[in-house]
């Protein structure tokens, strides 16, 4: 049992794996792998104990894109209920999962998804089985598999398009918006905040967008930020991330959630980094060994604080962001929603804290 009812995203298996790659640190030296993408293209990358995924290979031929709106990574073909299939088809009908998910049912998540990624994402086929696929999730560094967040999903909801995976060096529209209506495309889709998608154009207020099927889209210019390259996403402000996170305050849980649509308590903070151009590691216990080590004392909002909640272990379980003034904003557990509460409510259960943004 948890203190608190905090629902731990750090197994027993991700712990072991987590302590060789430290171990594979110290042999070496010490040194610490980069990340994938940089805040700025002036800004240091954020380090990452692990060697980073990158989504430029020779092996490109085994590179897809996540054709729906948000796509539910999950541990096994067998792992999805009767009760999941909003979440299985394409289109997906996130809104009404959610509706359906009672407290029981996302405690029942719990060890069946691995992640989630967006419409558009870059991910590596691994391996395939019937209608079902094999992925690593490129943008979300993990000591599990070098490539990404290793999980499976439904083959429909990929798209095999080299001519978009082409466009997403290039300009870039960010939904900044909790979520975001794609029109025009062969169908309709609600967007979770953080979707990236290449700009074509512009018409009225809409943001012409491309999409994985290679059709232009429309994004209202209000939901969402335009940048040059993914490189040239600014740099934020730690009030800045933190501004972002109060967006979501009352979102229900999800475990494995990295969406607009439910997230699990390292899924909301990773998530909020990356839109801001940011990339850390997926899970909290490998996010606590990325970015500068921080004193409690010393403590500036956008910091992320880590939490070990199963005592007498001391191993990492948990993930908030501090927001100022000794108070933290979390995703905390499956019968609960994103809120904000004291730091010191944690009691001893504090273990580290870590700062990803460039140093002053």
């Amino acid at each position: 049992m948890t203190v608190r009812g905090v629902t731990s995203r750090s197994s027993s298996a991700r712990r072991v794996a987590l302590r060789f790659v430290v171990a594979m640190i110290a042999l070496a030296g010490g040194s610490l792998a980069r990340a994938t993408m940089i805040t700025s293209a002036a800004a240091p990358p954020v380090a990452s104990p692990f060697p980073a995924a990158s989504t430029s290979s020779s092996t490109s031929s085994s590179m897809r894109y996540v054709d729906v709106s948000v796509a539910t990574v999950w541990a096994s073909p067998s792992a999805p209920r009767a009760i999941d299939r909003p979440a299985l088809g394409n289109p997906v009908r996130m809104n009404a999962w959610s509706r359906v998910l009672t407290t029981a049912a996302r405690l029942g998540l719990v060890g069946r998804i691995e992640t989630q990624a967006l419409l558009g994402e870059p991910v590596r086929v691994l391996a395939r089985r019937g209608s079902w696929t094999r992925i690593a999730v490129v943008d979300q560094p993990t000591p599990i598999d070098r490539l990404g967040y290793p999980g499976w999903v439904p083959t429909r909801q990929l798209s095999s398009s080299a001519s978009f995976g082409g466009l997403l060096s290039g300009p870039i529209a960010v939904v900044t918006a909790s979520t975001a209506l794609l029109r025009g495309a062969p169908r309709q889709l609600e967007l979770s905040f953080g979707t990236r998608l290449p700009v074509m154009g512009r018409s009225g207020g809409d943001v012409l967008v491309g999409t994985p099927l290679a059709a232009t889209a429309r994004l209202p210019g209000a939901a969402v930020r335009v940048y040059r390259s993914p490189a040239a996403i600014p740099t934020p402000t730690g009030e800045q991330l933190v501004a972002t996170a109060r967006l979501f305050l009352g979102e229900r849980y999800l475990w494995g959630g990295t969406s607009a649509y439910g997230f699990d308590c390292s899924g909301f903070v990773n998530l909020i980094y990356r839109a801001h151009g940011i990339v850390i590691p997926r899970d909290a216990d490998a996010q606590a060994l990325a970015g500068r080590p921080v004193t409690r004392r010393a403590l500036e909002p956008g910091d992320l604080v880590f939490f070990a909640t199963d005592p007498p272990s001391r191993a990492i379980t948990h993930v908030a962001m501090y927001i100022g003034g000794g108070k933290i904003i979390e995703s905390p557990n499956s019968s609960s929603s994103v809120h904000i509460i004291p730091l010191a409510a944690f009691g001893d259960e504090y273990v580290t804290a870590r700062r990803y943004l460039p140093a002053n």
